[in-house]
C-alpha cells in the first residue's frame, strides 16, 4: 500500500503515540489502584470450546457482553466491527442492505454468490453461518459476543482463515425478566424490541425476543418515480424463540427457532465512467461492437451520489428472509465427563442486483435472487483427568444453494444469464488437550481433520456445464500461557486454518474455455503469535498481541466485463500478514471509563505475473477509543455521558494499489454519543442519542472492471434520537 511519506509519518506518529501511551498506563493503573475490589466486568468466554475467564484463553480475543452493546446503542454485526483492531466490516453483496462481510487481519470476503466461502466464519450459538447476506443480524437478546483474530482451523473448522465470531444468546433460566426497548430518531428511524425470560415449572424454561425496525433511506430512484422503497430504505421484522428443558443439574436441552423477514431500497452506489476513458461506456463500444446507449459520462449519472438514475424497476428493491431451528443437548456423563451435540437446519434467501450503469439506459443491470439450505450437527466429548482436560467431536455440515439473474438481466443491452448451483458437504473429526504443568504453566494443542466436496452446476447462456472437486487438511494448533504472580497472562501459539478451494463465481470463461470450470487449491493458513493481557489492578486490563500469519494459495477476486457478463476471477496468492494489537480497559475515577483498541498491520503479497497485489479492504491501521462518565445526581439519579471514536486508515476495494485504477479507499473517522439518565431505583432510562454525529460519508467498496468503476457507497449517514429502555 503506497502513501504519500506525510501521510506514513502521520500514521507512524499515531501508531507511536499509541503504543507510548499503552505502556504509560499501567504505571498509572498501579499507582492510582485502590484497595477496593475489581471494578473491571470479567468476561467468561468460550472461545476454545470450555468456558475460561478471557485473559486465560491463548487467543487474541475481544469480547462485548450484551449490556455493554446495549449502553453502546450496537445493534448489528458492522457497528461491532468499529471497535475491534484490525476488524472491517463492510456491508456490498450486490446492493443489499443485508449483509455483514467481516474482514480479520487482512481475510475476509466481499462476495456473496454460492460458489464463495468466507474467510471468517460466524457462529450463532455454536451454529455456523454459511451465507453471510439475508441473515438475522440484529443483536438482541445477546449475552455476549466474542471476535477471535487468527486462523482458527482446529476448533472452528474450515473458512476461519481470518478469525471466527462468536455470536452467543441469552439462555433461558428461572429468572422473570421482561426488557422492552422503544427508539425513534432522525432519517425515520423506529424501533421496537421486547424480550421475555419465564419459568415455566421447575424443570422448563423460556425466552422470546422480538422486534421491528425500520429506516428511511439516503436518497431517490429519480427515474422510477413510483418505487416502493427510496436508495437505502429498510425494514426488518425479527424473532427469536428458546425453550430450555432441564431436568437435572447435569442434563438439559435447548429447542431455538428464530427468523427475519427484510425488504427495502437498494443500497446507495454510484458509477464513474469518466475516470475510464477507454472504457466502454465512455467509448460507447464494447467487444467491437456500439453499445445501445451510445457514450455515457458522468453526467448521465445521477447528480446527487445518493440518488440513483436507473429505469429499471426490478433492481430498486432488495429483501431478505432467514429461518433456522437448532436443538442443543448437554449432558454430564460422569463428575469429569460430558458431552454436547448441536444439530441445526436453516434457511436463507435474498433478492438484490445492481444496475452497473446507473443511468435510465437498460445496457447492464442484473437483478439477481439467490438461496441456501444448511444441516449442521456437532457433536463433543470434553472432560478432565488429574491436570489433563480435552475437548473432542465430529462435525458434519451440508450446504445447497443457488443464485439466479436472467429474466430481468441485461449486459450490453442484451440477455444475460448466470445460473449457479452448488451442494457442498463438509466432514470433520477434531480434539484439543490440555495439560497445566504447573498452577502457573498450561500448555495445550489440537488437531482436526477436514474432508470437504463441492459439486457445481454453472450455466451462464452457452449451456450447463458441471464440476466437482474435493479437499482434504490437516489442522493443528500448539500453544502454552504462563501466569505471573501479579495474575498477568503470557502466551505463545502456533495456529493454522484451512479454506477449502473455490469454484470461479462468475464463469463468463466459459464462453472461449468450457474448461474453466475448475476449483482453486485449498487455502492454508499458519500463525505465530504471541500476547500478554490480563488485569494488572482493579481498574486497569489489557491485552496485547503481536502476530505473523502466512497464507498459501490464498484467492483474490478480480472483477472484469467479459463476453456474455460481469465476470469473476481468481487470482491465488501467497500472503504474509504481520502486525500488533492493543486494547485496555482504563477507570481513571470510579465515574470515568476509558476503553482503547488499537491494530496495525502490514500485508506483504507475492508478486504475481510482475504484479504487486495488496490485500483488499484492508486498513494498515485501526484504532478505537470509548470514554464514558457517570455523573450522580442529588437525587439518587445518575446521568451518564459516552462517547465513541473509531478511525479506519485508506484501503482498497480490490487487490491493486495502482492509483490509476482509483480505487483506493479513504480513511474514515465515526463518532457516537450517548446521554443516558437513569431515576434512583428506577426501572427505566432514557437516553439522548447520535451515531455518526458527523456525517461521515464513506466508500464501502471500490470495483474497477475496466470499462467502469463502482463506487459502493455506507449507508451509515448521521442519526439523532431518543432511546427508552425499560425492565420488569
Amino acid at each position: 500500500m503506497s502513501s504519500h511519506p506525510s501521510r506514513v509519518f502521520a500514521r507512524a506518529s499515531l501508531l507511536a503515540s499509541a503504543v507510548a501511551l499503552a505502556l504509560s498506563l499501567p504505571a498509572i493503573a498501579q499507582d492510582n489502584a485502590p484497595d477496593t475490589d475489581s471494578k473491571i466486568e470479567v468476561i467468561e468466554v468460550t472461545a476454545t470450546k470450555r468456558t475460561q475467564v478471557i485473559y486465560e484463553v491463548p487467543v487474541a480475543i475481544s469480547a462485548f457482553s450484551g449490556d455493554a452493546l446495549a449502553q453502546q446503542g450496537i445493534t448489528d454485526l458492522t457497528d461491532v466491527g468499529k471497535f475491534v483492531p484490525n476488524l472491517n466490516v463492510t456491508g456490498f453483496s450486490a446492493g443489499h442492505t443485508s449483509s455483514a462481510n467481516p474482514f480479520i487481519r487482512g481475510i475476509g470476503l466481499q462476495d456473496h454468490l454460492i460458489t464463495t466461502d468466507p474467510g471468517v466464519s460466524v457462529y450463532v450459538d455454536g451454529v455456523y453461518l454459511g451465507r453471510q447476506v439475508g441473515q438475522n443480524w440484529n443483536l438482541n437478546n445477546i449475552a455476549r459476543i466474542e471476535v477471535l483474530r487468527g486462523p482458527q482451523g482446529t476448533l472452528y473448522g474450515r473458512n476461519s482463515i481470518g478469525g471466527a465470531i462468536n455470536i452467543i444468546t441469552k439462555q433461558p433460566d428461572e429468572v422473570a425478566l421482561t426488557k422492552a426497548t422503544l427508539a425513534a430518531g432522525t432519517r425515520g428511524r423506529l424501533k421496537g424490541d421486547v424480550f421475555i425470560n419465564r419459568e415455566l415449572s421447575d424443570t422448563v424454561a423460556f425466552n422470546l425476543n422480538g422486534g421491528y425496525t425500520e429506516r428511511d433511506g439516503l436518497g431517490k430512484f429519480i427515474n422510477v418515480p413510483d418505487a416502493k422503497y427510496d436508495v437505502g430504505e429498510t425494514k426488518e421484522a425479527y424473532g427469536r424463540f428458546s425453550l430450555k428443558f432441564s431436568p437435572t443439574d447435569d442434563f438439559s436441552l435447548v429447542l431455538t427457532a428464530d427468523a427475519n423477514d427484510g425488504k427495502g431500497g437498494l443500497r446507495p452506489y454510484t458509477t464513474l465512467i469518466d475516470e475510464v476513458p477507454t472504457g466502454a461506456y465512455y467509448t460507447g463500444e464494447r467487444f467491437g461492437e456500439p453499445t445501445p446507449a451510445g457514450p455515457l459520462r458522468n453526467t448521465d449519472v445521477a447528480a446527487n451520489i445518493y440518488d440513483n438514475a436507473t429505469g429499471t424497476r426490478e433492481v430498486t428493491e432488495v429483501s431478505n428472509e432467514a429461518s433456522g431451528i437448532s436443538l442443543t443437548l448437554d449432558a454430564g456423563l460422569t463428575d469429569t465427563l460430558s458431552t454436547r451435540a448441536i444439530i441445526s437446519r436453516r434457511s436463507s434467501e435474498y433478492k438484490a442486483g445492481l444496475d452497473d450503469d446507473a443511468t435510465i439506459y437498460a445496457l447492464d443491470h442484473y437483478p439477481e435472487r439467490g438461496d441456501a439450505d444448511q444441516t449442521s450437527i456437532e457433536w463433543q466429548l470434553s472432560g478432565y483427568y488429574g491436570d489433563f482436560d480435552f475437548v473432542s467431536g465430529l462435525y458434519f455440515f451440508e450446504e445447497e444453494g443457488g443464485n439466479r439473474q436472467g429474466e430481468d438481466s441485461r449486459f450490453n443491452g442484451g440477455a444475460n444469464l448466470l445460473e449457479l448451483d452448488q451442494k457442498s458437504t463438509s466432514r470433520a473429526v477434531f480434539v484439543n488437550l490440555g495439560y497445566n504443568v504447573s498452577e502457573a504453566l498450561r500448555i495445550a494443542g489440537g488437531l482436526r481433520f477436514n474432508r470437504d466436496k463441492k459439486d457445481v452446476v454453472a450455466n451462464v447462456g452457452s449451456g450447463p456445464f458441471s464440476a466437482s472437486d474435493s479437499w482434504s487438511q490437516l489442522s493443528y494448533d500448539l500453544s502454552a500461557n504462563y501466569t505471573l504472580a501479579n495474575g498477568m497472562n503470557i502466551y505463545g501459539s502456533v495456529q493454522s486454518g484451512y479454506q477449502s478451494g473455490q469454484f470461479p463465481a462468475r464463469p463468463y470463461c466459459l464462453f472461449g474455455n468450457p474448461e474453466c470450470l475448475v476449483a482453486s487449491d485449498n487455502i492454508t493458513a499458519v500463525n505465530y503469535e504471541i500476547g500478554f493481557k490480563g488485569q494488572l489492578s482493579s481498574n486497569f486490563a489489557m491485552s496485547l498481541a503481536l502476530f505473523n500469519t502466512e497464507y498459501e494459495d490464498l484467492p483474490y477476486q478480480v472483477s472484469t466485463t467479459a463476453e456474455g457478463g460481469f465476470s469473476t476471477t481468481n487470482l491465488v496468492v501467497s500472503q504474509t500478514s504481520r502486525g500488533i494489537e492493543w486494547e485496555s480497559t482504563l477507570y481513571l475515577t470510579d465515574a470515568f471509563k476509558l476503553h482503547t483498541a488499537v491494530g496495525w498491520i502490514d500485508v506483504d503479497v507475492d508478486e504475481t505475473e510482475g504484479v504487486k497485489p495488496v490485500a483488499p479492504l484492508t486498513p494498515e491501521l485501526t484504532a478505537a477509543v470509548g470514554a464514558s462518565y457517570e455523573f450522580a445526581l442529588p437525587n439518587g439519579a445518575s446521568l451518564t455521558t459516552r462517547v465513541d471514536y473509531s478511525f479506519r486508515d485508506d484501503m482498497y476495494g480490490e487487490p491493486s494499489s495502482d492509483e490509476g485504477r482509483m480505487t483506493q479507499l479513504a480513511s474514515r473517522e465515526l463518532v457516537n454519543a450517548d446521554l443516558r439518565y437513569s431515576p434512583a431505583n428506577g426501572n427505566w432510562s432514557v437516553s439522548l442519542y447520535g451515531q455518526n454525529i458527523f456525517d461521515e460519508r464513506y466508500d464501502n467498496a471500490r470495483l474497477n472492471t475496466g470499462d467502469y468503476i463502482l463506487r459502493i457507497l455506507s449507508n451509515d449517514a448521521s442519526e439523532f434520537g431518543l432511546r427508552y429502555n425499560v425492565t420488569f
